[in-house]
């Protein structure tokens, strides 16, 4: 005799968390060294959209990697009236021998006392291999012609990561 079919096991559904809305908020002021020579500060960027991208070190695999994408899509950035600069801790000689070593287009800030780069919330405790230091956190802000933060990203895999900030830039300039 044959078993009667087992009824479907009834699932509820998993509730999803709402992703909440960004806030935005205004950008700390800032004044620093840039490789394409004199200084860049939140001053000089109004009227201008903003990609500020913050990384731990120059000619590093996963830097060179992050600082070749934003590069290669600087004429995207361009042709929707922004701006795009990266921001590390290392200094200008530095950024001139990583610019040339890798034909970067983009112009990189130098904050070699952390305090621009602490001020965005992008300092902080790190750990590799054991050994616990400070450094700098890779995240991106972009940032509106009213020097306002509009969208920003945390802990970043580079992976993709250009084209997303080039989506919401483009949702945000409409």
């Amino acid at each position: 005799m044959a078993k009667p079919a087992a009824e479907p096991k009834k699932t509820t559904p998993k509730k999803v968390a709402a992703k909440p809305e960004f806030a935005p908020y205004a950008a700390p002021d800032f004044d620093l060294p840039s490789s394409d020579g004199g200084t860049v500060s939140l001053r000089d960027l109004n009227g201008h959209w903003t990609v500020l991208f913050l990384y731990p070190t120059d000619d590093t695999p996963t830097c060179t990697q992050e600082n070749q994408d934003f590069s290669a899509a600087l004429p995207d950035f361009t042709a929707l009236g922004a701006k795009l600069f990266g921001l590390s801790k290392d200094s200008l000689k530095d950024h001139a021998k990583f610019i040339h070593k890798y034909g970067l287009k983009m112009p990189l800030l130098s904050d070699e006392t952390t305090s621009t780069i602490d001020a965005f919330g992008s300092w902080g405790e790190k750990s590799l291999y054991g050994r616990t230091y400070l450094g700098t956190d890779r995240s991106t802000f972009l940032i509106d012609p009213d020097g306002k933060v509009r969208a920003e990203w945390r802990k970043v895999r580079t992976k993709g990561h250009v084209s997303d900030v080039l989506t919401t830039l483009r949702a945000l300039v409409g």
